[in-house]
């Protein structure tokens, strides 16, 4: 059983209340029993679907597959009205989780966690509030998410802009209008296209600020086919079965092995095909040698910059727009709706700050290194995150013997699985640092990491435990490995991918996400239980022993193995 805990403590902390924190209240509350008690700095639930109310804010993954699997009368009963759903659509989901499940009652909202100590004598966390609270548990569950730091801007000046500032990654819940307005906008990353977009449609001029072109290609979103979503519900079992067999965590299927191995005429068929289905297909359901090769990946790099070419009329608008110097897929591809036709406007144009770099935002505009000052009424960030790690760094965490988080990742992140790191006990990342996280389908890949802590949390029980802790030497090797892997792609050769952490300046150049596809990350974790926590330190209280075995490992693999196949069936 979990040790009790003293008065003024819970069994278990969560943190955030999006996808992760909502899954991890309920199994950890209704289905462990634990006494759980969740924050987040919101209003309410939602995660990056509370923040993210930028104009043309929209999921990437497949609606039907951007949801939980983990209750089959949650999945017949919701209807997604659109392919591709948007953000208000995502946040009235969740909102019905919560309510459906009653989960709220074990949220305080409004409420920021600024600092997380480990109490090794009482083998306890004390998360402290903004506000100067302090709530200990035995065990905390971040789910504060892999892109919710938006970052810093890398130039001077915001604070001294007379009109208004709007970041995607902190969108406002008033409406913002910007019809008559000169709007300039500074990204091109997916937030700042899905952006563009619907600007351009209302304002008096959008001037958009580009460092680095992306490559964009089509979401192909439309609304919901009424015999398709009956045929899903029907097979749901069979869906989730095959997007958790899948590198993506999505059921496609159509991938030929390379695309130096067929004639141009059939590559260019796959290509148009695979652009014209929309989506993800392009980048991972057309050639699988696409992230591996670079001459692969050069033959749908030019595709796509044709294909940019045909939508753009000014031609030199359309050469600023096509992506050269890096390879397709390397960052996380965006996918877009008119992005391009949006340039064919009169009311809209393109600055390239990569030749001629913003110098500071002034109080009328944005001012380049050559003097040039564009004047703006509304300004928008579109600048990205602080990908994976900030977040964590963001709670100040402080394990055993004082070290901190932020020192022990100050060459890059350290983790084990993506899920823990050595010295920091009963701390589990949700989607953390160099698991699949964003390179997978995020409510599954959520799915998949909860119940993996779920089923430590049990094991603990069972065996008189309650304390859990990679190893350093664990650590070592899955950081190792996760380096392996990305040097075996073309990841590496991009320099600004938050893959790698080099958007951010002067943050540690580390690989990010674990690249090996989500099926073999998911047989790693069972191969790790099945070997009696393999690389974790299981101990009760404030004493470590070695011993991380349990009679019962074997068993209990087979329950969770066979329960998951009951869910699916």
């Amino acid at each position: 059983m979990v040790t009790s805990p003293a008065p003024d403590t819970r069994d278990a902390i969560v943190v955030g209340a999006g996808f992760a924190g909502l899954y991890a209240v309920h199994v950890l509350r209704d289905d462990l029993g634990l006494d759980v008690l969740a924050f987040d700095a919101a209003g309410d639930v939602g995660g990056t679907w509370y923040w993210n109310r930028y104009p043309g804010a929209r999921v990437d993954i497949e609606s039907v597959h951007y949801s939980y699997s983990f209750d089959d009368d949650l999945q017949q009963e919701w209807h997604w009205s659109e392919r591709f759903c948007a953000q208000p659509e995502i946040l009235r989901y969740l909102e019905h989780v919560a309510e459906r499940f009653d989960l709220r009652r074990s949220i305080r909202f409004r409420t920021r966690i600024t600092s997380l100590t480990w109490d090794d004598a009482a083998s306890l966390w004390t998360a402290t509030t903004a506000t100067g609270e302090a709530h200990r548990a035995r065990y905390v569950i971040s789910g504060a998410g892999t892109l919710s730091v938006p970052k810093k801007p890398e130039f001077p000046g915001i604070e001294d802009f007379a009109g208004e500032v709007y970041s995607t990654g902190h969108w406002p819940h008033e409406e913002v209008s910007f019809a008559g307005k000169r709007v300039g906008i500074v990204g091109v990353g997916s937030s700042g296209i899905q952006a563009i977009s619907e600007i351009a449609k209302t304002a008096g001029h959008l001037t958009v600020l580009q460092r680095t072109p992306n490559y964009a290609t089509p979401i192909g979103n439309h609304p919901t086919d009424p015999a398709q979503e009956a045929a899903e519900k029907a097979g749901y079992a069979a869906i989730r079965a095959a997007s958790r067999n899948h590198f993506l965590g999505v059921p496609y299927s159509d991938a030929q092995p390379s695309a130096l191995a067929v004639t141009p005429e059939e590559r260019r068929r796959v290509f148009d095909d695979r652009w014209d289905r929309g989506g993800f297909r392009l980048f991972i359901d057309s050639f699988g040698d696409i992230l591996f090769d670079r001459a692969a990946n050069d033959t749908v790099a030019g595709y796509i910059r044709d294909r940019i070419h045909e939508r753009v009329d000014d031609p030199a608008v359309a050469d600023l727009l096509a992506p050269e110097g890096y390879p397709y897929g390397t960052k996380r591809p965006p996918l877009e709706t008119d992005y391009y036709e949006a340039y064919n406007r009169p009311t809209v144009s393109l600055v390239d700050v990569r030749a001629n770099p913003i110098d500071a935002v002034t109080p009328r505009g944005v001012r380049l290194a050559d003097g040039t000052e564009h004047e703006f009424d509304i300004l928008v960030l579109a600048t990205g995150f602080d990908a994976c790690t900030g977040p964590l760094l963001a709670m100040g965490v402080t394990g055993r013997d004082g070290l901190r988080l932020a020192d022990h990742w100050a060459d890059g992140p350290r983790t084990y699985l993506g899920l823990m790191a050595s010295g920091f006990p009963n701390l589990f990342m949700i989607t953390g640092p160099q698991s699949p996280s964003v390179l997978y389908n995020m409510p599954l890949a959520i799915e998949d990491h909860i119940d993996f802590t779920a089923d430590a949390l049990r094991h603990l029980r069972a065996t008189g435990r309650d304390v859990v802790e990679p190893t350093a030497e664990a650590e070592d090797e899955w950081v190792a490995h996760t380096e392996e892997l990305a040097r075996a792609t073309l990841l590496p050769d991009s320099p600004t991918s938050w893959y790698m952490g080099r958007n951010v300046p002067g943050k540690p150049r580390r690989v990010l996400v674990y690249l090996g596809g989500a099926p073999a990350y998911r047989a790693r974790c069972d191969e790790v239980v099945a070997r009696g926590y393999e690389g974790f330190r299981l101990s009760a209280g404030s004493d470590h022993p070695a011993d991380d075995t349990a009679d019962d490992t074997a068993d209990h693999t087979a329950d969770r193995t066979a329960d998951r196949a009951v869910a699916q069936a």
